[in-house]
């Protein structure tokens, strides 16, 4: 890696900050309609502000029908009704100011709502001047115009039977996706960022950002040959000239890939998130819900890669959970027997990284998956989908309940825990999901009295980050020779070296430490010190030390 450090080259905030992500219908309901609002974001800032991040990553709260639960996008530049009003947007983007907490909207434009007025306008005819704000394709052979499939299932084009043509919907057939080759799109995008710019907000999240170049006619979806052009362009007339932070969901993306991105000197975006360590569990060549045990050897391997690579042209971004992925403790830890050193060893193996953390709601307390028996508790319309589609192939019932309780989105979207009163204090109302009964056992209330809580880890860990550059810019050293449940590094900066040690295992593991006397920064079985060369670690331990 490269021994350039950060007084020698511009240092941006976000090299530094830890981002909260929120997703508003599960996080807090203020008024008792059993949907988290604006309001309920508003009035638990100073919880925020307690556990230490600086960024919040909001899920999207814009005019929506909610069909993919905001995800599809009716008007850019209004606020969907159950979440408050634009008023309530604007005092939540001060308030969190005034607390230093930037808030990070996410921005969807991969593609509308049906609903959205250029889509409305676009079906009217093939002569609307909105028809070319999205992707229509007369039929083939009388059918689909090729084989292009959506993410939630089935083929990715529909029919418009007044006009005789499919549009394209890479995901639900009521998002068709926007035509970005056509300039008077993107410069509606910009003008939409400009306006959410001018409130203040501290940068975009950015959906699905690697499918904006498909060329749908060769089946390309991701990494198309324009998308570093139209991304250039966007920070040009947009984000470029202002501090903020801009993160791109890029389920595609290598290291050589992601410095296309987020290399300073190419003016595109701040960082991506990159998926290839979550793909870890599932089956080679197969979808998410084919799965497999998780082999940690690959994990290392993964995320060292990442932690290597991008050297000063790019930069990391660090997550195990957000709102379309199961827990992390349930998912890689246990969430029974070891429930609270699985979840902080994950936190604090993470957090020791190079790059920027995103801790997702909940995270912070160890929120858990939760199981359903059937289809009817499902919510999700990515898993409704799925069970239908490999119901009518032949899917055993119980094999697909077992893959929705595995990697179902609905497992990220239960409400917060806030306490363990009826529905958890997210609502006085019914929940628009059902909340999880283990709430009377694992929420912010319990976390916040005892101080050896998950949660006092991670306000812990975000301590660290701020208050030791070693974290922020250390380079990062894999250790190759240990147990293969055994994940070990090095940071290291300005003469400091510090190792951080993590036993991905229900069982004890040995490992060796170069040191005769090793002073504990942090660990979550509560050690003060390394004395012995040859440590027992117990299950899911974690420490890091001073060598």
């Amino acid at each position: 890696m490269s021994e350039t450090t950060p007084v020698e080259k511009e240092v941006k905030w976000w090299q530094t900050a830890v981002v909260y992500q929120i997703y508003p219908r599960s996080f807090q309901d203020s008024d008792g309609d059993g949907i988290g609002d604006l309001r309920g974001i508003i009035n638990r800032i100073d919880y925020l502000k307690y556990l230490g991040i600086t960024a919040i990553w909001l899920s999207p709260v814009y005019k929506s029908p909610n069909d993919d639960n905001g995800y599809d996008i009716s008007d850019y530049q209004d606020i969907m009704d159950e979440f408050g009003t634009m008023e309530d947007m604007e005092e939540l983007i001060a308030k969190a100011n005034d607390a230093g907490i930037k808030m990070i909207m996410d921005l969807v434009v991969n593609h509308t709502s049906d609903e959205h007025k250029w889509f409305v306008e676009a079906k009217k005819s093939k002569d609307n001047e909105y028809r070319d704000y999205y992707i229509w394709r007369d039929p083939v052979d009388g059918g689909v115009p090729n084989g292009l499939t959506s993410t939630f299932s089935g083929t990715a084009w529909e029919l418009d039977e007044a006009s005789g043509q499919y549009f394209l919907h890479l995901f639900s057939k009521r998002q068709p996706d926007l035509n970005w080759e056509n300039e008077k799109v993107r410069q509606e995008v910009y003008n939409m960022m400009n306006f959410w710019l001018d409130k203040g907000v501290g940068g975009f999240r950015m959906d699905v950002i690697d499918l904006v170049g498909k060329i749908p006619d060769q089946e390309i979806t991701g990494n198309g040959p324009k998308l570093h052009d139209y991304l250039q362009e966007m920070n040009q007339q947009t984000f470029g000239s202002h501090d903020v932070l801009t993160v791109g969901e890029t389920w595609g993306a290598t290291p050589e890939i992601a410095k296309l991105y987020s290399d300073p000197k190419r003016k595109e975006l701040s960082m991506v998130f990159q998926f290839e360590h979550v793909s870890l569990d599932q089956q080679e060549g197969k979808d998410k819900w084919d799965l497999k045990p998780l082999s940690v050897a690959d994990l290392k391997r993964v995320l060292a890669k990442w932690q290597t690579s991008l050297g000063d042209e790019g930069w990391n971004s660090l997550f195990w959970n957000n709102h379309d992925l199961p827990r992390i403790v349930s998912r890689w830890g246990n969430d029974q027997q070891f429930h609270d050193q699985s979840a902080k060893m994950y936190a604090v193996l993470l957090h020791m990284m190079k790059g920027t953390p995103y801790i997702y709601q909940g995270e912070e307390i160890g929120m858990t998956n939760y199981p359903v028996t059937t289809i009817d508790e499902v919510e999700d319309i990515e898993s409704v989908n799925m069970y239908h589609d490999r119901l009518a192939n032949g899917y055993a019932v119980e094999d697909i309940i077992a893959s929705i309780n595995a990697k179902g989105r609905d497992n990220a979207r239960t409400p917060i825990q806030w306490d363990d009163s009826d529905h958890a204090g997210f609502t006085t109302g019914t929940p628009w999901l059902h909340v999880n009964p283990n709430h009377k056992l694992i929420n912010v209330k319990d976390n916040l009295e005892n101080l050896d809580s998950i949660f006092h880890t991670y306000r812990r860990l975000i301590h660290l980050r701020q208050n030791n550059p070693i974290i922020v810019w250390g380079d990062f050293e894999l250790i190759e020779h240990t147990a293969e449940e055994v994940f070990a590094y090095y940071r290291e900066y300005e003469g400091l070296k510090w190792l951080i040690v993590a036993n991905i295992s229900s069982t004890d593991n040995e490992f060796s430490v170069d040191a005769e006397v090793a002073e504990i920064i942090i660990s979550n079985y509560n050690r003060q010190e390394i004395v012995v060369k040859s440590v027992k670690l117990k299950p899911y331990e974690v420490f890091v030390v001073k060598v």
